[in-house]
């Protein structure tokens, strides 16, 4: 991670509760639009304001890459490095805890013609992973890009499942990961067409990739009945405005989980990878497990598909969703998340917004919510920090 330049700007602003918990201090160097920025932040709700453009994602971004995975915009990490800079780019935030301040730093450097090095810091001493980070932060968003989620392929909705669980389960990914891995080798050697007396290749991969599916499933599967039981038992404090969804995975080895203990679970897989050679073989791929599960969201005050819903039924449903996993966050992990809502009042009537705003007041997050229109956000005055964004710099509002 190289090193930052000097700050160009100090934000303060009055601390509105000693006691909570979130990012005191953001500083970036090289990082998308931002050649320098130091951010000193005292609020639990963190508003950003300013034309489409000037940058407020990148922050958010920013603030995503603290947690396992690829950040919000699913990135290479060389696209987050500032076009006009040396390659690299640096993050780095201090945080308040419940243990005291910690200070966390991720970014590349760029090593001539080798892929850029990603670089994890606590209290600006080496760490070995992302996954160290978790011990201190986890962060939910909320994005744009996600709108389509309950009318989109069911890719989305599993990198959705899967970011859900990563949430909780820091180890997800590495699973995750190595599942795609061992399923690829799987797939190399059927379309080799072993021999009889080289199929102990398949069998040894086959039982590798069952082990791993099965892990995936399990992980998948307790996520969502402990987020339906949240769900379930808030039912009655609910905002209306914000109906409760109904939750269910979908798949041939989400009803094996379902039904059958994990060993038992992984025997039954085996066989049916060995019995599917064939028809994999000629597909090109693994056919059947936890790559191509869905995840089924119903509105559960109409019990109606979602994605038979409206456009702004669907949009609540998932505010929804993001607001119960974060609370989920917080009852696993003892620390209440970075909740980050992305252009989030852009299709909320007032009545809406204002509902959705006393729910993130008492869910004792910290909140950063951006928007280009600043009437987006009445009612906010004098319990946010509101902030201007321009290209490259973050100034207080006028």
């Amino acid at each position: 991670m190289h090193a930052a330049a000097p700050p160009t700007e100090t934000l303060t602003h009055k601390r509105e509760d000693p006691a909570q918990a979130g990012v005191k201090r953001l500083t970036l160097s090289d990082f998308r639009s931002y050649a320098t920025l130091d951010l000193a932040l005292n609020a639990r709700t963190i508003v950003l304001t300013g034309d489409n453009g000037a940058g407020k994602t990148n922050v958010l971004e920013a603030l995503s890459l603290l947690t396992p995975g690829r950040g919000l915009r699913r990135a290479e990490l060389g696209d987050c490095a500032r076009n006009d800079g040396a390659g690299g780019f640096a993050v780095s935030v201090e945080i308040q805890t419940s243990l005291g301040g910690v200070q966390l730093g991720t970014g590349i450097e760029q090593n001539g013609a080798a892929a850029p090095s990603r670089r994890y810091r606590i209290d600006r001493e080496s760490a070995p992973s992302i996954r160290a980070f978790c011990d201190h932060v986890r962060v939910v968003w909320l994005t744009p890009a996600m709108d389509g989620l309950f009318t989109g392929p069911a890719g989305d909705r599993r990198r959705f499942l899967d970011r859900l669980v990563l949430s909780i389960d820091a180890d997800h990914g590495a699973r995750v990961n190595a599942l795609e891995r061992a399923l690829r080798g799987r797939n190399r050697l059927l379309e080799d067409r072993l021999g009889s007396s080289e199929r102990i290749w398949l069998d040894a991969i086959e039982r590798e990739v069952a082990e791993l599916a099965i892990a995936v499933a399990a992980a998948r599967f307790e996520t969502v009945s402990k987020l339906s039981a949240l769900i379930s038992d808030a039912r009655g404090e609910a905002d209306s405005r914000f109906p409760f969804a109904e939750l269910k995975l979908q798949g041939e080895i989400d009803s094996l989980i379902e039904t059958r203990p994990a060993l038992e679970a992984e025997d039954i897989y085996r066989r049916i990878l060995r019995d599917n050679r064939g028809r994999d073989a000629s597909a090109g791929r693994t056919l059947i497990g936890p790559q191509s599960s869905d995840l089924r969201v119903r509105h559960g005050v109409k019990q109606a598909e979602a994605a038979q819903t409206s456009t702004g039924e669907q949009k609540a449903l998932l505010v929804g969703l993001i607001l119960a996993q974060a609370r989920l966050v917080k009852a696993m992990s003892g620390m209440a998340p970075l909740v980050l809502l992305d252009e989030i009042a852009a299709h909320f009537d007032p009545t809406r917004r204002a509902a959705l705003y006393d729910l993130l007041a008492i869910l004792g997050a910290q909140v950063w919510l951006t928007g280009a229109d600043p009437s987006a956000f009445a009612g906010l005055e004098g319990k946010a920090q509101m902030l201007k964004v321009t290209p490259g710099r973050i100034s207080a509002f006028n």
